[in-house]
């Protein structure tokens, strides 16, 4: 998939997907498509389809949202959350939201949680990679 640069190339998203990505909500734990999803392959922003995050990244932190203890090489920008307490990550070429980055946990041995909705993402299986290159 194309990585859309200019704004009228992003893909077209439901009212749930832009209350997240462009409103910066929250999906309710437990209910994203991804929580829980183990395939091999490469996780998208649903916004401009640029690459987030590979399944090697992924892990079970049993928080109710996809966890990544890394990601991609320049794919996820980090701001101060409006809160004051948080760190918001963004998808670094739309900035749409993505959700939350933690440290501190020791969930992994790289001590870093990125917390994603399962609606800022497309998944994409290492399947459909392969056939595509």
């Amino acid at each position: 998939m194309k990585v859309a640069k200019d704004p009228s190339e992003y893909n077209k998203l439901t009212p749930e997907e832009a209350y997240i990505i462009v409103n910066k909500g929250t999906e309710y734990p437990g209910t994203g498509a991804y929580e829980h999803n183990k395939a091999e392959g490469v996780y998208l922003c649903k916004r401009c389809n640029n690459p987030l995050y590979t399944s090697e990244q992924k892990f079970e932190s049993h928080c109710g949202w996809p966890s990544f203890d890394d990601e991609l090489p320049g794919a996820v920008k980090r701001v101060p959350d409006a809160d004051g307490r948080r760190i918001e990550i963004v998808c670094a070429n739309c900035e749409g939201h993505l959700g939350h980055v933690f440290q501190g946990e020791y969930l992994t041995p790289k001590n870093l949680r990125h917390c994603v909705n399962s609606l800022s993402m497309t998944f994409v299986p290492v399947e459909e990679l392969e056939s595509k290159s």
